[in-house]
């Protein structure tokens, strides 16, 4: 019972988790079925020379399995670590759903027709038919993927794993190339959400800006600043 008691203790400070998720996922779905006059179109150039390939339905289902695993991978490390993965997760997420709620987006992309019939391509209309092609800009599933990979790159305890190092860089870029080859995201998507993960990589793990008054935030950056 002591030990039951002693391991609350210790991970007492996950609340942060199921609170943050009920919070974005109210958000979400708000946006997601929300009564808007109009949208703004996202294009580029760029989009319409990228071929859709259905394969890319798999590492991009994967995203639900990598950021979960790289969170729980922090938390094995120490309370820092998640609280860096945690801060650099939760603000990008805000932050999306600030701009979906003031500017409402969406795009064209997605195929009339499939070119090829096949178990990839029935994975593919079941992801059109449950997530809409609206609220896309910065990419989610970039940022996220980004946040993912950072945080086993930066962890102490897995600088020696190479092995998953490297899987996480590989996932990482296959996460984020699926979003322009499955045509659920514009290259526009992508490069913003890359833009904002550059950002708050700097800040979480340069600066150690932190959500948690006890690990550091705009008062530590100051202070780190002064000190330089």
């Amino acid at each position: 019972m002591k030990r039951i008691e002693a391991l609350f203790r210790k991970y007492s400070y996950l609340w942060v988790i199921p609170a943050y998720a009920v919070f974005y996922l109210t958000g979400f779905i708000y946006l997601e079925n929300r009564s808007t006059p109009s949208y703004h179109i996202i294009h580029t150039v760029f989009d319409d020379y990228i071929p859709f390939n259905e394969i890319f339905i798999i590492p991009y289902y994967l995203w639900f399995l990598f950021v979960p695993f790289a969170v729980f991978l922090t938390i094995m490390a120490d309370r820092q670590e998640f609280n860096r993965c945690f801060t650099f997760l939760s603000i990008g997420m805000t932050v999306f759903l600030i701009i979906s709620a003031i500017y409402p987006n969406g795009a064209l992309l997605r195929p009339s027709v499939f070119p090829r019939d096949n178990i990839f391509t029935s994975m593919v209309m079941g992801l059109y038919a449950t997530d809409t092609a609206t609220n896309l800009f910065p990419s989610i599933h970039v940022y996220n993927s980004l946040g993912a990979m950072f945080a086993i790159l930066c962890c102490e305890k897995y600088k020696n794993n190479h092995l998953l190092r490297a899987a996480s860089v590989i996932m990482c870029v296959l996460i984020i190339l699926s979003t322009v080859f499955l045509k659920q995201h514009s290259v526009f998507d992508v490069v913003t959400g890359l833009i904002m993960g550059l950002i708050m990589y700097i800040l979480v793990y340069e600066l150690n800006f932190s959500i948690f008054p006890e690990n550091g935030g705009i008062r530590r950056i100051f202070s780190r600043r002064s000190l330089s």
